[in-house]
This record gives C-alpha cells, sequence and structure tokens, in this order.
C-alpha cells in the first residue's frame, strides 16, 4: 500500500485483522462492539472548517455550529463564506479565534496560496507543511483531516483527549498518557495506526463511563 493511498473497507478489515492479532485488548474491543466506522468525510474546504470548528470543543457544539454555518452558506465554498462579516458569524456561534482561523483558510484557499484538491496525492509531510502554514491549524487539524478525509492509513491525532482516555481506561493504566507517550506506544501499531485509532474511539463512545471524550483537542495556534 502506497503512503498516499487511501483507506478502503478491505484494507479496514485487513489492518483490524493483524491490529487484534497483536494485541489482546483491540481484539476484545473487536470481540465485543464488533468493527468501528471507517468515519469518513469528504476532502475540501468544508471539512477543513469544521474541524478547525471542533478545536477544544464539544463535537456536538462543533456541529451545531457547522450546521449553522451550512444553513447560512448555503453552499460552504471559500468564497461564499468571506461574504460573512464578524455579526453574522459570531450570531452562527463562532469565537472571534475561530473567525480569524477559518478566515485565513479560506484567504489562503482564494488567493492561490493553498490548493486542498493537488494536496490530496501528496505525501503527509508536504500535506503536513502546507496546512500548518495557515494560522489556526496545527498537527491534531491535520492528523483528523489525513484519517478522516484523506484516509490515511497510518496517521495518529496523539493530541486527541478521547484518544488518551480511552487507552488509559482500555489499558488501565493509573494515569492519562500524555500526547508523547500515546505518539510512542501507536509506534506498535504501523503502518495501522490511524485503525488503532479508530478502534480506540469506538471503544470511547461506547464507553458508558466516559467522562470529557466530547472535548476534541488541545488549542492550535
Amino acid at each position: 500500500m502506497l503512503i498516499s493511498e487511501s483507506l478502503t473497507q478491505e484494507t479496514l478489515a485487513h489492518a483490524l485483522m493483524e491490529l487484534a492479532n497483536r494485541d489482546s485488548d483491540f481484539a476484545h474491543v473487536l470481540e465485543t462492539l464488533g468493527s468501528p466506522p471507517i468515519w469518513e468525510r469528504k476532502a475540501g474546504f468544508p471539512t477543513l472548517v469544521r474541524i478547525i470548528l471542533e478545536q477544544q470543543v464539544s463535537l456536538a457544539s462543533a456541529r451545531a455550529v457547522y450546521e449553522r454555518l451550512c444553513a447560512m452558506v448555503v453552499t460552504l465554498t471559500p468564497e461564499n463564506f468571506l461574504t460573512l462579516d464578524d455579526v453574522q458569524l459570531k450570531a452562527i456561534g463562532l469565537s472571534r479565534q475561530k473567525t480569524v482561523y477559518t478566515r485565513a483558510l479560506a484567504n489562503a484557499i482564494v488567493n492561490g496560496e493553498l490548493d486542498l484538491a493537488k494536496l490530496e496525492t501528496m505525501d503527509e509531510t508536504i500535506i503536513r507543511t502546507e496546512l500548518k502554514r495557515i494560522k489556526g491549524i496545527g498537527d491534531w487539524t491535520v492528523d483528523i483531516y489525513l484519517l478522516m478525509a484523506l484516509q490515511r492509513p497510518d496517521v495518529f491525532p496523539k493530541g486527541d483527549l478521547a484518544l488518551a482516555i480511552a487507552l488509559q481506561k482500555l489499558k488501565k493504566l493509573s494515569v492519562r498518557p500524555t500526547p508523547e507517550q500515546l505518539e510512542t506506544i501507536a509506534d506498535n501499531w504501523r503502518p495501522w495506526r490511524a485503525i488503532a485509532a479508530r478502534i480506540l474511539w469506538h471503544y470511547y463512545l461506547n464507553n458508558p463511563n466516559r467522562k470529557g471524550f466530547e472535548k476534541s483537542s488541545p488549542s492550535e495556534t
């Protein structure tokens, strides 16, 4: 599988089997809960906007803001987004900070500084470098875009709070792992780290005692 190839249902099934063979806790999750969703999002500006909205807030809250935005801008393109002023964006629910971030993204695309379509088949390092040039886009946002929109198989959002909580519960760790510790642990799941992340999210979402999962990521400035 080439680095630029996207995950498919076939490769997902293969990866789940391989990870279950490597990790008995993963095997138990899959046996108990079944396979995780592939969680696919369409690549492009709207998805990147949505991921920015998910930074540091609950997924439900971000979804509500995104839906209000889509209702106001029937076709969510960078050009149409830039027609909205601060008052309109605040009424939708965008914070001042996220107004700055989403405008920076839209302007970069309109000005030709960022071509999301060209990025789709590029190496992860290039994608990460290009996206992180935009104010407000950090590693977590890039990781989620790579994982869900571009369906890259070996991406792991080490800054994702949900993954840290899920891993702590699943492995019965006394303390929540730091992003650096998560990254080290995730090395054991190469070249299927994005599938390992899906297993952990699947486990967490189905854990009735979960607390804090609806928070997404640290702030990215």
